[in-house]
Formats: structure tokens, C-alpha cells, sequence
């Protein structure tokens, strides 16, 4: 009876972790875009440091004929060049972000061709790791290999609780710096306010007795 209640468990704890793992596992999602004979197109991602990222990119054949080629360039969010390609058909590109931010990725075909259909894979964090490689090295199967995934989700998840805190910290701070700088401002404001209407009556009794008006 215990084995058979094991066994049990452990079926279902597989079926939780592969539901958990299909939600929330980052998946690699293929975008294919249509690149005009001039002119440029971009893909942005809004990404963390110290996350890996690995894409895939191809000029599909539509016509049968020898694909027109394209230049590409990836650059971080402060404008550094993270990859420059020119007069290719395909190709990839890797890198792990040390900067946080909008990374872009921009592509534009070559000479005065007509357009082009290219085909972007961009995987970034969980999804750019091969977990094949991982399961082999670690001599993982089963319940353990996506126990493993997992516990890879949970941490990323951590950093992304811990990365969105730090910024809510961040904001608030801001937050209060502007609003005491407000309630400063309208302070001052009420100030001068009162000054220059004291100024004025001043002023308005000084002349009307100048005038002898009272």
C-alpha cells in the first residue's frame, strides 16, 4: 500500500509541476516580420540584468529563389552595439544583459531589393537554456528533471519579486521627494502670495491718503 500511494503522489506532483511549467516556463516564440524593401524594423524587449538571451534569425524563401539578405543590429538599452550583421540570410545571436531596460533588435534589407520575410527566435532566460544538456549532465528524468525546471522557475521568480520591490522602493521614494518638493512649492506659493497682497493694500492705503481719499 505505501508503494502503490508513492507512486500515486508522485504522479500527480508531475502533473502539478507540468502544468506550473507550462504557464509559467517563458516559452520561444517565433515572430516573423515583413520587411519593406526600404526601411527599418525593430522588436524591443523589455528585459533584466544578468538575464541570458539567445536568438535565431532566417530569411524565408518564399519565391524559390536565392533569399534577398538583411542586415541586423541588436544594441542594449544605453545604445551599445550587442551585435551587427550585414548581407546575411541567417544567423544568431547571445549575449547576457548587464543593463536593464528595452534591449532592440533591428532589421533592414540590403541594397535596393524588394522586401522580405524574416523569421525571429528570441528566447530569454529559462527558455534560452538547454535543458536536454542539463538533464544529461545532471542525470536527471522523470519527476526530477521537472522538479529541477521548477525550482530554475521559482528562483526566477524570486529575482523578478525581489527586482520589482527594489523598484516600488525606488518609485516611492521618488514619490516622496516629489510631493514633499510639492508641498514645499505651494507653501512658498501661499507665502508670496500673502506677502504681495499686504504689499498691495500697503500700497492702495498709502496712495489714497496721499490723495487724501481717506
Amino acid at each position: 500500500m505505501a508503494i502503490g500511494l508513492n507512486s500515486r503522489e508522485g504522479i500527480w506532483l508531475l502533473v502539478i509541476v507540468s502544468l506550473i511549467l507550462s504557464n509559467g516556463l517563458p516559452s520561444s516564440q517565433a515572430v516573423w516580420m515583413n520587411l519593406p524593401s526600404s526601411g527599418t524594423k525593430c522588436v524591443s524587449e523589455d528585459i533584466q540584468n544578468k538575464v541570458v538571451v539567445l536568438a535565431d534569425y532566417f530569411v524565408i524563401d518564399e519565391h524559390g529563389q536565392a533569399p534577398p539578405t538583411v542586415s541586423v543590429k541588436v544594441t542594449s538599452p544605453y545604445g551599445n552595439t550587442l551585435h551587427h550583421q550585414e548581407n546575411v540570410t541567417h544567423g544568431q545571436f547571445a549575449f547576457t544583459t548587464s543593463e536593464i531596460g528595452s534591449y532592440l533588435a533591428c532589421f533592414w534589407v540590403d541594397g535596393n531589393r524588394e522586401g522580405a520575410t524574416l523569421n525571429l527566435d528570441w528566447k530569454i532566460g529559462i527558455a534560452a537554456k538547454d535543458w536536454d544538456s542539463v538533464a544529461k549532465k545532471e542525470k536527471l528524468e522523470g519527476v526530477e528533471f521537472e522538479l529541477r525546471k521548477l525550482e530554475e522557475l521559482v528562483g526566477v521568480i524570486h529575482e523578478n519579486l525581489i527586482f520589482l520591490k527594489t523598484r516600488e522602493a525606488e518609485m516611492r521614494e521618488v514619490s516622496e521627494k516629489t510631493n514633499g518638493r510639492v508641498a514645499w512649492f505651494s507653501i512658498m506659493s501661499v507665502g508670496i502670495c500673502i506677502v504681495v497682497s499686504a504689499m498691495q493694500v500697503w500700497h492702495l492705503k498709502r496712495y489714497f491718503r496721499k490723495k487724501k481719499l481717506i
